[in-house]
Formats: C-alpha cells, sequence, structure tokens
C-alpha cells in the first residue's frame, strides 16, 4: 500500500519503511509524527482519492543538506557576491499508511 502524502509542502509518495528527507519539522529525535494530508492512496492497482488514511512516522535526525553556492557577477562592472545556503533538513522513516 501507498500514498501521496504532503509534508511540509511537499508531495511524497510513502511506503512502509521508506525514509525521506523533509524540511525541518517541529519534536525531537524519537518523536512520532502523524500526517493527515493524504491526496492519495493506491493498494494492488486500487486508487482511492478520498480516503480518510494517516500516514505516521518517526523522526529519525535533523541535519543539514549541501551547501548551495549562490555566485552573482556583473560583468565589466567590478561586481561579484558570494553567498552560500545550507537547508535544515529532518530524516523521517514511515512507520504506518493506515
Amino acid at each position: 500500500m501507498f500514498a501521496i502524502v504532503n509534508i511540509a509542502g511537499q508531495q511524497f509518495k510513502v511506503q512502509k519503511d521508506d525514509e525521506l528527507f523533509v524540511h525541518r519539522l517541529e519534536g525531537n529525535v524519537g518523536d512520532n509524527v502523524e500526517f493527515s494530508d493524504v491526496l492519495m492512496t493506491g493498494n494492488e492497482g486500487n486508487i482511492d482519492l478520498n480516503s480518510s488514511v494517516k500516514v505516521k512516522a518517526e523522526i529519525v535526525d535533523h541535519l543539514q543538506g549541501d551547501k548551495v553556492i549562490v555566485f552573482k557577477k556583473k560583468r565589466r562592472k567590478g561586481y561579484q557576491k558570494s553567498n552560500g545556503h545550507r537547508q535544515q533538513l529532518t530524516k523521517i522513516k514511515i512507520s504506518d499508511v493506515a
């Protein structure tokens, strides 16, 4: 069984025992979270769009993504600007789709 669920503004296709990296969630490592914004479910070829399924997950870790370098330059003007960014992420493990 799989589900399309909206987590922190992004849509993910999840199944039991999947591990995902999502935008930073509230909670500590080891806490259980529940997502009720399920858009679609599927089970052996049967697709259901109007279901009251909830997805339960456990927070595994809080971490940062890879560094992304933003470099701006205007030619012949002597203007250069460099900036970096690391996204705050949360690793979750799907424990149940029910």
